[in-house]
């Protein structure tokens, strides 16, 4: 189910989801006499792919997500826990560990041990499976605190969590009601914050990884069409279907709690139900 849900998600990005379009576009044009439709086809692929890497339209779009949350500044009240959601690694001996982990990772990371020595005496908590490699993501991350000299004793590892919900019910079964600074990238943190308050954990937000930027003065840096805008786009349509996919499965939860809930008749209940009815229907005329 993990697996189809990933594979799901990811056909349903922008980028696969438009180039499907044109390539059907294209088969529509080159097999049959439909060169209207495949026209209209390719003309949705490409205006889709330019407008999805064009800044003035995907920045506000991630922006409206990454600015739910301010950046972390220091509460006066202690923090015990310091934890780093996963985001991707790679195995490859013949690089530095720091550059085995994704860009997001390294960010959050970044970030979590910032936190982590502002308050002597917390610990770390990392998170992530292995992602199909032979270490798991939270030991490639560990790796890189210790070389960045965070102690091994102040380092915790949830190294089965494969997503926000399972990070979020492990965090919860390992520190309870304990103080929790969590740290993710500013366009997870809304629906990562959510996961954590189903579960009546309030942890304090530290988004990083911004991915959004409108102070831009290049005219040819906002205006020409750029990956890294398309990767704006995809990172806002993430966190949109996995909002949706939240969404559905709390009300999935929410109707098999009720379904629980309902008290069930046993047979005894049943028949004297039939003979109450029985009772009060008019006996029949036998004039």
């Amino acid at each position: 189910m993990f697996e189809l849900k990933k594979f799901l998600s990811s056909m349903l990005m922008p980028l696969p989801g438009l180039l499907l379009i044109g390539f059907i576009g294209l088969m529509i044009l080159w097999f049959s006499k439909k060169k209207g439709f495949a026209s209209f086809l390719l003309t949705l692929s490409l205006l889709g792919i330019f407008l999805l890497s064009f800044q003035p339209i995907t920045t506000p779009l991630l922006k409206s997500t990454e600015r739910i949350y301010p950046s972390f500044i220091a509460p006066e009240t202690p923090v015990e826990y310091v934890l780093v959601l996963g985001n991707g690694h790679v195995v490859d001996d013949e690089i530095s560990p720091i550059s085995e982990l994704s860009r997001a990772a390294v960010m959050r990371l970044t970030e979590g041990i910032r936190i982590y020595r502002m308050y002597p005496g917390s610990k770390m908590i990392l998170s992530g499976y292995n992602g199909g490699t032979t270490v798991s993501h939270a030991r490639m991350m560990a790796r890189v605190a210790l070389s960045l000299g965070v102690n091994k004793s102040d380092i915790l590892l949830l190294e089965s969590a494969r997503d926000t919900h399972e990070e979020a019910m492990q965090t919860f079964n390992a520190v309870g009601d304990k103080t929790v600074v969590l740290v993710t990238s500013a366009s997870h943190m809304p629906r990562a914050m959510a996961e954590f308050n189903y579960l009546g954990m309030t942890p304090t937000p530290a988004p990083t990884n911004y991915l959004a930027h409108s102070e831009i003065k290049q005219t040819w840096e906002k205006y020409a069409p750029k990956a890294k805008y398309l990767e704006q786009s995809e990172r806002f349509w993430y966190e949109q279907m996995g909002r949706w996919f939240m969404q559905l499965k709390d009300l999935v939860m929410e109707k098999e709690k009720q379904a629980q809930e309902t008290p069930q008749l046993d047979m005894e209940d049943v028949i004297d139900k039939v003979d109450e009815i029985k009772q009060s229907l008019p006996l029949p005329n036998k004039s």
